[in-house]
């Protein structure tokens, strides 16, 4: 008997579809038989036995049965031969009496095995042919719709219950493989820092040469600073963008020493500013505050030689901004608002001097949001923090007309809508905050739709789907509000998996992870709760290690886990 398979059982499940769905249960067909289970799960003790190392055969009508034969009986011996069954379901196979008859003779035949849904399409009242839900049962269901699970993570979920594995477990793997694909991106980065190194190299062998090299080294390290970066943060590789911050550092630092000069100011606070940005990433927010400090002297050294300097002002505005966001996180109220005000001044000026730039509405629209976040977390004021960030969602949407192509503009605006959500929430504003929240996740859900691979957008949508759980559920919307819990999950141990010390990931673990053991809607299919305390532990003794303040944000969830829940 193969592997997982119960004694009996031809067929690891039975594919029930109507044939106007053909071309769809082709596509799940192929990708169900075509599936390869981790190796560190196949072979182990699963929910239904030992996990096996393929989902093949799958039974497809209309393909195995000929034409000539007693199609009844052939169908029936089946559904007898199959370890579970897959109901493709839409309006076409709701409205089936094939497929209702199928549904009703597995059932018959064998009345513990599963029965999982795939959604096609439509809503489960439209889509569930009726046996689905006779006598209250409630079948797995995979949504494979864009607006639900999506097709990879709706197959992720039939997989695991076909091999009666965890779905995060898989969830992982899919991540990983999607790495492979990305890893040129990495090779591409390695490469120039190699370019970087040979570029400074040269610059210092022939004196005649020294500004042609200059111009090219500048124009690299401005590459390095901007779409370098930009896609090294998309695949999640925080490891390659520090070991980039740290040449082009190396590479300032050289050339000053030879010039004996300061050289490039403001350059040097960028520098400064990304590698404080990185370090809070990884939760380390002293040597955070160390770098933004050495940024925002370099940057007030050069506006003091470029006071009309548009880009001195900028970068300046820039390091005010950071550190006001280290208080921020300290929740050091005060100290976060003098710098948080003086970044507000510096993007006004801006503005002034350019309405229609994008960038420069951005920046106003990030002001706010800060201004937001104090109203709201430090001063409790949610009405005023309500005002600051309907301004950020204005200059947002500017930013987004003015440059349809940026879409960090719209992964902004998406924020802005998550935070206008929770002022309205603490207000009581139920319905206003729903809607909200709601535009937060359509925005991400459709940037994510269009670029899988990127775990920056991954990640906002985990936290857009946790924002529409958390609201669903004190809505007493439960089984909704579990759906999106589910995916947040999933979707954050993708992450972790990717990159264990990522604080902003790590942060949202540990937050899902409250929600799953203390919150209204209790942990998803297939999550346990005694899995959902270890990873709260593991993420929580990560950011201790850190010694990151945050800690302090989950303490009453940690408190309450020592004792006993």
């Amino acid at each position: 008997m193969v592997a997982g398979q119960e004694e009996g059982a031809r067929y690891r499940a039975f594919l029930s579809y109507n044939h106007k769905d053909g071309q769809q249960a082709r596509w799940l067909h192929r990708r169900l038989e075509g599936y390869r289970i981790p190796r560190r799960l196949a072979g182990k003790e699963g929910d239904r036995g030992i996990v096996p190392a393929r989902l093949s055969p799958i039974f497809r009508d209309r393909e195995e049965l000929p034409a000539a034969g007693d199609l009844s009986e052939k169908v029936r011996a089946a559904l007898a031969a199959s370890q579970s069954l897959i109901v493709v379901c839409s309006p076409n196979a709701a409205a089936s009496p094939w497929v209702a008859k199928e549904i009703d003779t597995f059932r018959e035949l064998h009345p513990g095995r599963p029965i999982l849904a795939a959604i096609l399409d439509g809503e489960p009242a439209q889509c569930f042919p009726p046996p689905l839900g006779a006598n209250g049962a409630e079948p797995l269901a995979a949504d494979l719709r864009k607006q639900g699970d999506g097709r990879r993570l709706g197959l992720l979920k039939l997989v695991a219950g076909l091999a009666g594995t965890g779905l995060d477990a898989l969830v992982q793997r899919d991540a990983q493989r999607r790495i492979r694909r990305v890893m040129a991106v990495t090779m591409g980065a390695l490469m120039m820092m190699l370019v970087t190194t040979a570029l400074a190299i040269f610059a210092f062998n022939a004196r005649a040469e020294a500004e042609r090299q200059r111009a090219e080294a500048e124009g690299l390290v401005e590459f390095m600073l901007t779409d370098l970066r930009r896609e090294l943060r998309e695949v999640g590789r925080l490891d390659i963008m520090a070991t980039v911050n740290d040449r082009a550092m190396s590479f300032y630092r050289e050339r000053e020493r030879a010039a004996g000069s300061r050289g490039d100011l403001t350059n040097r606070a960028r520098l400064n500013q990304t590698a404080g940005e990185d370090a809070l990433t990884r939760g380390n927010l002293e040597t955070a505050l160390r770098f933004f400090r050495q940024a925002h002297t370099n940057s007030a050294a050069a506006m003091e030689s470029a006071a009309d300097d548009p880009g001195a002002l900028f970068v300046h505005g820039r390091s005010e901004y950071w550190i006001g966001r280290v208080y921020e996180l300290r929740q050091q109220w005060r100290l976060a608002e003098v710098h948080y005000r003086r970044f507000r001044v510096s993007t006004e000026s801006l503005i002034a001097s350019d309405p229609h730039n994008p960038e420069y509405m951005k920046q106003v629209a990030w002001a706010a949001i800060d201004l937001g976040n104090l109203q709201l977390n430090g001063a409790r004021d949610a009405a005023a923090a309500q005002l600051s960030y309907r301004e950020a969602v204005r200059w947002f949407t500017n930013a987004a007309q003015a440059d349809r192509s940026d879409e960090n503009t719209r992964l902004a605006l998406a924020n802005a809508y998550g935070w206008l959500a929770e002022s309205y929430w603490a207000q009581d504003l139920r319905n206003d905050g729903l809607e909200a929240r709601l535009r937060q996740h359509e925005i991400v859900s459709g940037l994510h739709e269009a670029d899988s691979s990127s775990f920056e957008k991954l990640f906002r949508l985990a936290v857009a789907d946790r924002g529409l759980a958390r609201m669903l559920g004190n809505l007493g919307r439960a089984e909704e509000g579990r759906s999106f819990l589910s995916r947040a999950w999933a979707r954050s141990g993708a992450l972790t998996a990717r990159d264990p010390s990522n604080s902003e990931w790590l942060l949202l673990r540990v937050f899902l992870a409250c929600d799953i053991i203390f919150g209204k809607l209790g942990p998803p299919d297939n999550v346990s709760r005694a899995w959902v305390r270890s990873e709260l532990r593991g993420a929580a003794s990560t950011m201790r290690a850190q010694r990151n303040p945050r800690v302090a944000e989950f303490a009453n969830c940690l408190n309450a886990l020592g004792k006993g829940a």
